[in-house]
C-alpha cells in the first residue's frame, strides 16, 4: 500500500502466470496443486481465476461455479504481502465476477486453525456450516457459506468492506 491505497490490480490468471503460481503454491503449500492442475482450471469453462498483481504475481484466486454456487476452489497471497487487503481484493473481485455469472451463494473449505483467513471470510459474511475431518490431513476444514450474494444488501456490504 502506498498513503493507505492498494497498488494491487487484479487481473485474470493466464498461463504465462502458472511458473510464478505453481512456485508460489509449493512453497505455500502441504499439497500443492501442479502446473497440470493449474492447466485443467484455467481451460474448464466453468471456473474464475484471477491475480494479484504488484510488480509481479504476488497472489491468486479461483471459484467454479455451478448452478447458482460459487465455490472457491484455491486462494493464496505471497506470505510477505499477507495483511494488507490483497486476499480481500481478490475475493471481492471474485465475487463481482461471479454473480453476473449467475452465482447467488458462495462456499469454501478453510482450515480450522487458520484465524487470519477465517477472519478475511467473516468479513465477508460467510459462517461456518459444516467440518469436514482432515480435509488437510494436518488439520480439518471448516465448511463456509455465504448466501444471496446477487442482492443489493449484500453488494452493500462489500462496498463497505473496499
Amino acid at each position: 500500500m502506498v498513503g493507505g491505497v492498494s497498488t494491487v490490480m487484479i487481473r485474470r490468471l493466464t498461463l504465462d502466470d502458472l511458473e510464478t503460481v505453481v512456485a508460489l503454491e509449493a512453497r505455500n503449500r502441504a499439497a500443492p496443486w501442479t502446473e497440470g492442475v493449474f492447466r485443467d482450471e484455467l481451460a474448464a469453462e466453468n471456473r474464475i481465476y484471477l491475480a494479484a498483481d504488484e510488480e509481479g504475481l504476488v497472489g491468486f484466486g479461483g471459484l467454479m461455479l455451478v448452478g447458482d454456487e460459487a465455490h472457491v476452489t484455491n486462494l493464496l497471497v505471497d506470505p510477505a504481502r499477507r495483511r494488507r487487503g490483497i486476499g480481500l481484493e481478490l475475493m471481492l473481485a471474485l465475487i463481482q465476477a461471479a454473480v453476473p455469472e449467475g452465482a447467488r451463494h458462495l462456499t469454501l473449505e478453510v482450515r480450522s486453525k487458520n484465524e487470519a483467513a477465517r477472519g478475511l471470510y467473516a468479513r465477508l459474511g460467510l459462517v461456518p456450516v459444516g467440518i469436514r475431518r482432515g480435509y488437510y490431513g494436518d488439520d480439518d476444514a471448516l465448511i463456509l457459506w455465504v448466501h444471496d450474494i446477487d442482492v443489493d444488501e449484500y453488494r452493500e456490504r462489500l462496498e463497505g468492506l473496499r
